[in-house]
Formats: C-alpha cells, sequence, structure tokens
C-alpha cells in the first residue's frame, strides 16, 4: 500500500502485457492505488489491438510473451503511426543484458528486470512520462497539415491564417494536439484547461468543443467524440 505523497495528479492509462495473470492482477492492483487507470492484455496480439484502438499513455511489455516476442509487438508498435509514441518499459528476465540492448535499439524507454517490486515499477513509470512530458513540453510548435500550433505564443494557425480562440479552447487544443490519438475524459480535459479548484461542469467541456471545431471551420474531425469516453484528437482528419 502507498501513501498519499505517492499519488499521481491526473490519471494516466497505462497497458500491461504479461502472459502471468498473478503478476497482471498484482500490479493492476497497485498500480490502480497508486492512481493510474489499467488495461491489461495477455498476449501480444491483444496488446497490439488494443493499444490501436485506444493509445494508452505508456506499456508495461514483457519480452517473452506466448504468441510474440515482446521485440515483435514492439517493432510493431513503432511502425504504426497511431503508436508510434507511445512510451514502452519493458519486463525482462535477471540479467539478461542482450535482450536489455535489443530493446533500447527497437526504441524501448526502459526496462524492469523480473523479479522486482511494484513500488520499483511504479517509479519507473513515473520517471519515463515525466521524461516524454518534458519532450513534448519543449516543442514550441506542432504541425499537423494545415494546422500549427504556436506553443510559446499559445497562438494557432489555419491555412497560415490566424485563428483566434478562447483561453480554455487553447488550452484544450493544445492538450490534444500534444497527445494525439488518446482519449481523454471530460474530467480529464478540466484538470488541463481549467485552474485548479474550480468548480466545471463536464457537460461544459462539450460547449468548449463544439465552439472549437466551429473555429476549425472545414477541419472539425481534428477532435473526434469517443461515445462514452471522451475526446481524442485525430493528427489526419478528412477535411
Amino acid at each position: 500500500m502507498f501513501g498519499t505523497e505517492d499519488l499521481v495528479t491526473k490519471m494516466e492509462r497505462i497497458l500491461i502485457v504479461d502472459d502471468e495473470e498473478d503478476l497482471l492482477d498484482l500490479l493492476s492492483y497497485n498500480l490502480e492505488v497508486t492512481g493510474y487507470e489499467v488495461e491489461k492484455a495477455l498476449t501480444g496480439r491483444a496488446a497490439l489491438v488494443k493499444a490501436g484502438e485506444n493509445p494508452p499513455d505508456l506499456i508495461v511489455l514483457d519480452v517473452m510473451l506466448p504468441d510474440l516476442l515482446g521485440f515483435e509487438v514492439l517493432r510493431t508498435l513503432r511502425s504504426r503511426e497511431e503508436t508510434r509514441g507511445i512510451p514502452v518499459i519493458l519486463l525482462t528476465a535477471r540479467g539478461e543484458e542482450s535482450d536489455v540492448l535489443v530493446g533500447f535499439e527497437m526504441g524501448a524507454d526502459d526496462y524492469v528486470s523480473k523479479p522486482f517490486s511494484p513500488r520499483e515499477l511504479i517509479a519507473r513509470i513515473r520517471a519515463v512520462i515525466k521524461r516524454v512530458a518534458g519532450k513534448e513540453s519543449a516543442r514550441p510548435h506542432i504541425r499537423y497539415g494545415a494546422l500549427e500550433i504556436d506553443l510559446d505564443a499559445h497562438r494557432v494557425f489555419l491555412e497560415n491564417h490566424e485563428v483566434v480562440l478562447a483561453p480554455q479552447e487553447y488550452k484544450l487544443l493544445a492538450f490534444l494536439a500534444t497527445h494525439p490519438n488518446r482519449v481523454y475524459s471530460r474530467q480529464m480535459l478540466i484538470d488541463q484547461a481549467w485552474e485548479e479548484n474550480t468548480f466545471v461542469e463536464p457537460r461544459t467541456v462539450d460547449v468548449h468543443i463544439r465552439r472549437l471545431r466551429t473555429r476549425l471551420e472545414g477541419y472539425p474531425s481534428w477532435i473526434e467524440t469517443v461515445r462514452g469516453s471522451g475526446y481524442r484528437f485525430n493528427p489526419s482528419p478528412s477535411a
């Protein structure tokens, strides 16, 4: 059990891939207690389906899986546009240095050797997510086709013409655009676009999203509604 000082401030979603059900249950429990949302997969193919349908914030991936090696899963993740940027932590056998080197060469972000404690894994997860978030925040410009966002100046351009947005509209767009293909609930978006301790009705997010889509006239499908879940930024919309 972890203390309140260990709780994460935003509910990131973690996909754990391992064929040991007992380990999956143990890790899921500890991650959820810490404040993460968890998805589980027992096989590599199941993991690829889950990651493609709703990309998580991070994947914990065992190297030894019954259908596909973790390396094959990692290679496929890195080859697909919608999963290319998801950070991956590999679970490896103790002392298998060659596995670690292969994993890093293929794009793994970190590794944990079995056996390990849940606390160790959670510390690694937190460090990787923080590192990735730092890289994203360091990007001064984001461009998706006709859409450009200047993160330093808080300005948005569509087909080289500036689009004037309200503060909440800009924050929603900037956050979603820096985390493409990932679904965020209304509450998660409230946490990003409104001041802390400000009471905001979840439906207020819907109003701002509708206004934002209107501002992005001709390209409203950049921001997709995921029924029952929230919203997702599509980096390759149809006009």
